[in-house]
């Protein structure tokens, strides 16, 4: 599973659910182009996504108004976990990916099950709430959760295989130095990623310079490159965040831009980079065995402000999915005439949720527990996989 994070929520109506027919105010500054499926128009800046179509699903109802602006809700997969700002956030459920790492667990043991691949972790991946520690994400720009590997290791310094091998071969040392002073966990954590198969899968070098090209030698495609390398080499769920809140394009005024001084050149960078994975993934013949899924915490306005940009809209969002075996060349669900709420199909967070667990083979039914053994469902309020996919 690789799920790509669309930070600061993108905008429907500029991407996957554009409104030729609306008022100028409604519809925005972009055109709209026809895609390889009959009827299925998306954003002028999307041609590579559009080539592909039939591959993909777009998803044009998702109900995001459990939402809020932080990952929580729509990474677990469940409109009960919510930003609380009270301590409490998300209410104890756990991420999506979470729920991999325990009910699935990593494909190969020598790879963590769970990666993320962000470079701002608290705003940007939600990790395992109260079902406890063990399950958290594995900090990919660090390599380990908790334990960071020796001071000057990034993921851009990852390229030098040379470099790299030092410092590891150094964080051996120290393990072995630290002997029993280091908890089980923590030594399983370093073992894991000082082990030579999670080495090369950061390798980022081996890979071709043309396949480099293609995904894109900026943050979100050299993270998808890396989500690839993991997810073949035995990680079971890896997230990918190219910034923090990057898509929060409230208007020329703020950090992000509008519409068309802030999105417009980022539309490019995610339509290269999932037309470079899935085409990837079919070549190596893990298409049918990944999904993979574009989101972000909700949608945006339908009215264009003042300061040319969107404001947050909760009421619905779009998401793309594709590969996982799964349904594709269509489009579940639609928005109004002005993209303002659901109009068909509403699709709930624990339906994707729902529809990932059963991607992944994890029983639906099952149950978690926290810290005081209360048992809580990993699929909550009904949800059930998406029959239009499944």
């Amino acid at each position: 599973m690789i799920l790509f994070w669309l930070s600061g929520g993108l905008s429907h109506i500029d991407s996957w659910d554009p409104k030729p027919a609306a008022p100028v105010e409604v519809r925005g500054p972009f055109g709209s182009i026809p895609t390889r499926v009959p009827g299925v128009r998306v954003s002028e800046h999307l041609p590579l996504q559009a080539n592909i179509m039939d591959r993909l699903t777009l998803i044009r109802s998702v109900d995001c108004r459990g939402s809020d602006h932080t990952p929580i809700t729509m990474q677990a997969g469940n409109a009960l976990a919510r930003r609380t700002n009270d301590g409490k956030d998300g209410g104890g459920y756990p991420s999506m990916g979470s729920i991999a790492a325990k009910f699935r667990g990593p494909n190969d043991p020598a790879l963590p099950a769970f990666v993320g691949l962000a470079d701002s972790w608290k705003a940007d991946v939600w990790g395992a709430g109260h079902m406890g520690s063990a399950y958290d994400p594995v900090q990919g720009t660090d390599l380990a959760g908790r334990i960071a590997l020796p001071a000057g290791v990034s993921v851009p310094r990852l390229q030098d295989r040379d470099d790299l091998r030092r410092r590891l071969d150094a964080a051996r040392s120290d393990l072995d130095a630290a002997g029993d002073r280091m908890d089980g966990h923590a030594r399983r954590a370093l073992d894991m990623i000082t082990s030579g198969k999670a080495r090369k899968a950061f390798q980022l070098d081996d890979e071709p310079a043309r396949v480099r090209d293609a995904y894109g030698r900026d943050s979100i495609g050299e993270k998808a490159l890396l989500a690839r390398r993991l997810v073949e080499a035995g990680t079971t769920f890896a997230l990918v965040s190219g910034a923090w809140g990057y898509f929060d394009h409230h208007g020329d005024d703020v950090q992000w831009g509008g519409i068309v001084k802030g999105l417009k050149p980022l539309l490019p960078r995610i339509d290269r980079v999932i037309y470079a994975l899935v085409t990837d993934l079919a070549d190596r013949g893990l298409l049918d065995s990944t999904l993979v899924l574009m989101m972000g915490e909700f949608g945006r306005g339908p009215v264009v402000n003042k300061n040319a940009g969107r404001d947050h809209w909760t009421n619905c969002m779009s998401a793309l999915v594709a590969g996982g075996g799964l349904r594709t060349g269509q489009v579940i669900g639609s928005t109004d005439a002005k993209g303002y709420d659901v109009q068909d199909r509403r699709v709930g967070p624990s339906d994707i949720a729902a529809t990932v667990f059963h991607h992944l083979g994890i029983d639906q039914t099952a149950h978690w527990e926290d810290s005081q053994g209360r048992p809580t469902p990993i699929v909550t309020q009904n949800g059930r996989p998406i029959p239009e996919l499944v």
